[in-house]
């Protein structure tokens, strides 16, 4: 018996030992790895977050226009529909409004003069971060890159006081952490058109990544957003009509300016881009070397803080091109080389206009002129004290028109070697420079109408006029010293050197 009870003894120890091990042949409970701990969900990226604003105070946020698919989440809650008539928000401090839409419906029509534009505006600071493309497509955003609608976004940030008559949204704030997204690769004719017009209190732009561009794609974009200090890239090559135009207009605190790499330009490309950026330094590359229409006109209007200019190389020009491109830039030392050879209507008129830190003139070798091509180009440029060789023998109308107005540091002229002058081809040219006491003229022919017309207006009392031998109808005149030889000059004749 006691046998038998030892046996049974063993054999349930035996089983209990078994049971104890791993079934599996493996370690035992004490040496297997643990669980891994569950993931918590990722945090979703700028592109997969709707255009939302994030209240920083109590106010509300007021959506003109509004699109037929329009709607809005509040803190994560349930869909809002907005309508014409229930187009405001009230908003507390850290509440977080969400949008959603179907696709652009604004009507930009200047045939019929016909404007109606989503516009979104805060009465108090807000935050703005997301992917705007959430306002296209409100299922499939963040995998959208396509604009396909003219002038989808116009003017979205854009508001107008019609009190003060101003236009100004100073509660539009970037978020510390969280960036607005604008991911589009291909743009529509005017997409971005005013997009953030008068946003004062943005300190930062969205990335750019289009490389297919549209007309007037980026018209004004930034226009007074004085916050900004530096841009974003722009890595397009082909450029399209009125692109970049006034993008920056009056940003006065932008220090630096992107990288234009773009070889083919478009007319107006970069008309007036950096208007007003009293706070730019520096100006980027600009490696074309076939222009179109306009396409630098004004483009630093105003950029007082510019100390030296890019370089030009182009020497295919368009009509207007570099007209006004450095207007009024006082801080400019030095003028850029101006290889081009032949040259177009208004192409380098008023180009450094009001220039008065600019000591020296840029060599001017062109020999076929246009109407217009040197209008006003020194005009006001008290800085320097010789002026360029020019040396074209056929003129056309109006081509120096009053091209060295109010160089008052200008001691004496360039040899103008034409015999035969044309309409207005002198007018006013040396209108007020007031230490000017030399001018040699080769004409022999000034009959065309008001060719010399004030050229030497207000310049030295006493100075030398040398004239070709066989001209014998130049007048002096006796009053105002407008259209012949200033009355008190010694008059010479000219010698071939």
């Amino acid at each position: 018996m006691k046998k038998l009870l030892f046996a049974l003894f063993a054999a349930v120890f035996a089983v209990s030992i078994i049971g104890c091990s791993n079934s599996s042949g493996g370690d035992s409970p004490a040496e297997q790895t643990p669980p891994a701990e569950q993931t918590p969900p990722a945090e979703p990226t700028m592109q997969e977050t709707p255009l939302t604003l994030e209240a920083i105070a109590a106010g509300t946020i007021t959506l003109e226009n509004p699109w037929s698919t329009l709607k809005y989440k509040k803190n994560g809650g349930d869909f809002v529909s907005v309508t014409a008539n229930a187009n405001t928000i009230t908003v507390a401090a850290g509440d977080k409004v969400a949008f959603y839409a179907d696709g652009s419906e604004n009507i930009y029509d200047l045939d019929t003069l016909t404007m109606i534009l989503f516009n979104i505006s805060c009465s108090s600071d807000c935050y703005v971060y997301g992917n705007v493309m959430s306002l296209l497509s409100s299922s499939n955003f963040k995998n959208t890159t396509l604009i396909s609608t003219e002038y989808a976004f116009a003017e979205l940030f854009y508001y107008h006081d019609y009190s003060a008559n101003i236009s100004t949204n100073t509660h539009i704030k970037n978020h510390a952490q969280k960036a607005l997204v604008l991911p589009v690769t291909t743009l529509a004719e005017g997409c971005y058109y005013r997009m953030f017009q008068g946003c004062k209190g943005l300190t930062r732009t969205p990335s750019l990544p289009a490389t297919t561009l549209a007309k007037e794609c980026y018209y004004q974009m930034f226009y007074g957003c004085t916050g900004l200090t530096s841009a974003p890239s722009l890595p397009a090559t082909t450029l399209k009509d009125i692109c970049y135009m006034e993008m920056f207009y009056d940003c006065t605190g932008l220090t630096s300016a992107p990288t234009l790499p773009a070889t083919t330009l478009a007319d107006y490309c970069y008309g007036g881009m950096f208007y007003g950026c009293t706070g730019l330094t520096s100006a980027p590359a600009l490696p074309a070397t076939t222009l179109a229409g306009s396409c630098y006109s004004q483009m630093f209007y105003g950029c007082t803080g510019l100390t030296s200019a890019p370089v030009l190389p182009a020497t295919t020009l368009s009509v207007n091109c570099y007209s006004g491109m450095f207007y009024g830039c006082t801080g400019l030392t030095t003028a850029p080389v101006l290889p081009a050879t032949t040259l177009t209507d208004f192409c380098y008129a008023s180009m450094f206009y009001g220039c008065t830190g600019l000591t020296t003139a840029p060599t001017l070798p062109a020999t076929t002129l246009s109407d217009y091509c040197y209008e006003q180009m020194f005009y006001g440029c008290t800085g320097f004290t010789t002026a360029p060789v020019l040396p074209a023998t056929t003129l056309t109308i109006l081509c120096y028109y009053q091209m060295f107005y109010g160089c008052t540091g200008l001691t004496s002229a360039p040899v103008l070697l034409s015999t035969t002058l044309v309409s207005g081809c002198y007018w006013g040219m040396f209108y007020g420079c007031t230490n000017l006491s030399s001018v040699t003229c080769l004409a022999t022919n000034i009959s065309a109408y008001n060719c010399t017309e004030e050229w030497l207006c207000g310049v030295a009392s006493t100075g030398t006029f040398t004239k070709a031998a066989s001209m014998t109808s130049w007048a002096t005149s006796t009053t105002d010293n407008t259209s012949g030889i200033p009355e008190g000059w010694t008059v010479a004749v000219y010698s071939a050197q």
